[in-house]
């Protein structure tokens, strides 16, 4: 072969090596910033995640929160069987440390023997300490209970009142019972700290707040007055149901996308559907006396004391 052929082939094999060289370069080149792109998208996201919320989105946050409870539990009401106020703020002092179906299960007996401030005042503690065995606790709470009748027979005239300074200065009655009682049995807002409430207010971030008197007043803020009673019974149906203690029900909670702490629970759809309880579980609900609405959308009686 001549010479010059010979070079011009090895001019042509060297031009061709580099330009595989220079594509290859320029592939490493292009995934580099690809890379560099999404871990830049990466971090991006994470300073956006961290970015404090702003009162006001926090307030429609909330809001937001609040009217999606309100379409999923539209028959939200208290837990607590009760005919009148002194039946509502009895029941509620036996309801701690205790579920309300228990004390539901209970009450019936109580108020059949005792059904007005002055028989339970003027009970022997231990007949009354056998029918509230079941709820625990039971000394203490008929002290209370048997003490808030004597005060309430003393006081008041044997009716319940409806002011806040005059509810909490009865045995057994702190703030959450008395708001409990404000706005069931007179109509007048209140928020109730329970531990559901507790629990779901700081998951959702709306305060950072321990103490149930700062976490009222927290919460308080982000609302009109006029909703602190619905949204009270919505917060709490929703962790009784959905958002539980240990196993949130992440999967199946219909405000998923407004939740920070979302993944804290089970995520797997049909996973979760298994943790739901109460009605949404197609459980029995707290009540053995139910209100109709909840009749309505399916929810079924609690069963009485001793019932399977």
């Amino acid at each position: 072969m001549p010479a010059n052929k010979t070079a011009d082939t090895d001019k042509a094999v060297a031009k061709k090596a580099g330009a595989k060289k220079a594509d290859a370069e320029n592939a490493v080149g292009t995934k580099a910033v690809g890379a560099k792109n999404v871990a830049k998208k990466a971090v991006g996201a994470k300073v956006a995640a961290k970015k404090p919320e702003s009162h006001t989105a926090l307030v429609r946050r909330a809001r937001r929160i609040n009217r999606e409870l309100a379409e999923i539990y539209p028959y939200a009401h208290p837990e607590l069987d009760f005919e009148n106020p002194f039946q509502l703020v009895v029941a509620t002092v036996l309801s701690a440390q205790t579920t309300d179906l228990r004390v539901n299960q209970t009450t019936p007996g109580l108020f059949a023997k005792y059904p007005t401030p002055e028989d339970l005042a003027a009970a022997d503690p231990e007949q009354v300490e056998e029918i509230l065995r079941p709820t625990g606790f039971f000394r203490a709470k008929t002290k209370s209970v048997i003490g808030l009748s004597k005060a309430l027979v003393e006081e008041f005239d044997g009716e319940v009142p409806g002011r806040l300074e005059d509810l909490v200065k009865l045995p057994g009655v702190g703030r959450k019972t008395a708001f409990v009682v404000l706005g069931n049995a007179f109509g007048r807002p209140g928020i109730t700290v329970d531990t559901h409430f507790q629990r779901l207010v700081r998951r959702w971030k709306w305060t950072d707040a321990t103490e149930p008197d700062k976490i009222e007043a927290a919460v308080g803020a982000l609302f009109p007055k006029s909703e602190w009673t619905m949204l009270s019974h919505h917060v709490i149906f929703h962790g009784r149901r959905i958002c539980h203690a240990r196993k949130p029900a992440c999967g199946a909670c219909p405000i998923a996308p407004l939740c920070p702490a979302y993944g804290e629970g089970e995520t797997d759809p049909e996973k979760a559907k298994k943790l739901l309880k109460y009605e949404k579980g197609g459980f029995p609900g707290q009540r053995l006396n139910p209100p109709q609405s909840y009749l309505d959308a399916g929810g079924r009686p609690a069963p009485p004391l001793g019932a399977g």
